[in-house]
């Protein structure tokens, strides 16, 4: 029986099992997507929404690894990479305050803050690609999916973003159907709802890609921000994200990157047990 040493970690109440895999030894002997169900599952494993490994990087100073809870890679999360940037300096694997991370959606500067906050440059927004099925165009894509108008934006992974008048509707139910709208989405897209309380301030309710409903999604709220500000719905600067988990700041101005702030905290750490 090998034993694999972990923290869990949350960012607004979005949660992950975080694992040091430098040498390679996790990846090397397991199978990961089926190591990130197991341990992700809340009844024979941790409970998380994901699984995050530190790896070697041969440019950047750390790359993060991270399955969803399906066993899905993901290419980002905002969430997540607040809990990696935390874990390394928390692990003593790191004394600078910004890093520089790879990622599968490129290269990610993280700044840790005095206040357990972590401020992320998420880069700059991507209106079209391959993950979305749309017509040229400037500004977010609109496309429907399940009868209803979404704004597409990626920032490194894909979002649909959706603005309500109210939350009071089977939001989760649609969430997961237009998730595997293929025909529109076809590697499947994380889904935001969003009432605009203010010119900067909103209340999201997010079905992630792989994952369901979970309390927070950093890229998430980044996208819906970049949605809103190109839509005219939002004021440029800085918006407050209202999330189950708690509250994002989010910083976009059209033609610039993105900012996020948002905090990142250990929950408890140990060691799992995997049968060999």
């Amino acid at each position: 029986m090998r034993e694999l040493a972990f923290r869990k970690m949350n960012g607004l109440g979005n949660s992950f099992v975080v694992m040091n895999d430098l040498d390679g030894q996790v990846s090397a002997q397991t199978d990961l997507p089926a190591l990130a169900r197991r341990i992700c599952d809340v009844h024979f494993g941790i409970g998380a929404d994901g699984l995050v490994l530190v790896k070697a990087s041969a440019n950047r100073d750390f790359r993060m690894v991270i399955y969803n809870a399906d066993g899905s890679e993901a290419e980002m999360c905002g969430n997540g990479i607040r809990c990696f940037a935390r874990y390394l300096r928390e692990e003593g694997m790191t004394a600078n305050t910004e890093l520089h991370i790879e990622t599968l959606a490129g290269t990610i500067v993280t700044t840790l803050c005095d206040d357990g906050q972590v401020t992320v440059d998420m880069g700059a927004p991507v209106f079209r690609n391959a993950d979305v099925v749309a017509p040229e165009g400037n500004g977010p894509a609109r496309v429907t999916a399940q009868g209803r108008e979404f704004l597409y934006v990626s920032m490194g992974n894909p979002h649909a973003v959706a603005f309500v008048d109210n939350l009071d509707f089977n939001w989760r139910e649609e969430g997961a159907a237009v998730e595997r709208s293929t025909q529109v989405f076809p590697r499947h897209t994380n889904v935001e709802y969003v009432r605009v309380d203010g010119a900067a301030e909103v209340t999201m309710k997010v079905w992630e890609r792989g994952c369901g409903e979970t309390m927070a999604c950093g890229t998430g709220a980044c996208a819906l921000v970049v949605a809103g500000v190109e839509d005219r719905r939002l004021s440029p600067g800085d918006v407050r994200v209202h999330l189950p988990g708690g509250d994002l700041m989010i910083r976009y101005e059209s033609g610039t990157h993105v900012w996020m702030t948002g905090p990142a905290v250990t929950v408890c750490r140990g060691t799992f047990l995997l049968d060999s």
